[in-house]
């Protein structure tokens, strides 16, 4: 599987980025680094400066129907810069137009909500999110992992880095069984 890892060019959380990758990875799978611009996207350890990763794929040149399935990384800057990406936000919903598994964690889920497409689904994410999920059409739930099948596609939604281990377990069970 091809799978888009999407992120701004700044603010991801690096262990929501390095975690997934590696688990898709070892898997057998391909991960691909999209971002918004060319060049590297710089990644936080929190609020901290942390390691630099090289952009595989710019979003707006590479047509999402070129990938299996999706994965959003978060961090607290990261989803804000891509919501406000035209670009970034078309790629993101045609997976779910498309039926293709999305996975987001921790603050990833803003960028779904800016994309339309949380309208009767059930996910969990950051707690501070739960108010913008369901004034989207959302039912936020506090889990640490759940899987919604409830539309067009499987979305895979976790907390917090804490919630990594499920979370990783959870993509690679729903991208193995989708059949992509």
């Amino acid at each position: 599987m091809r799978i888009a890892f999407l992120t701004a060019p700044e603010g991801v959380e690096q262990i929501e980025l390095t975690e997934p990758w590696q688990a898709v990875t070892d898997a057998g799978h391909d991960p691909v680094l999209v971002s918004t611009r060319p060049g590297h996207v710089q990644a936080f350890d929190h609020l901290d400066k942390a390691a630099t990763f090289a952009v595989d794929e710019v979003v707006g040149e590479v047509p999402a129907e070129s990938f299996d399935a999706l994965v959003l990384p978060g961090g607290v800057a990261n989803p804000d810069f891509l919501r406000m990406d035209e670009k970034a936000v078309s790629f993101v919903r045609e997976f779910f137009e498309r039926g293709r598994p999305v996975a987001a964690i921790c603050h990833a889920p803003w960028t779904l909500v800016e994309a339309d497409v949380v309208r009767g689904r059930v996910l969990t994410s950051w707690p501070s999110l739960r108010t913008d999920i369901r004034n989207a059409g959302g039912e936020w739930v506090d889990e640490q992992v759940r899987v919604c099948d409830h539309g067009p596609n499987k979305l895979i939604t976790s907390r917090k880095p804490d919630d990594l281990k499920v979370f990783c377990e959870a993509v690679l069970d729903v991208f193995q069984t989708a059949g992509v």
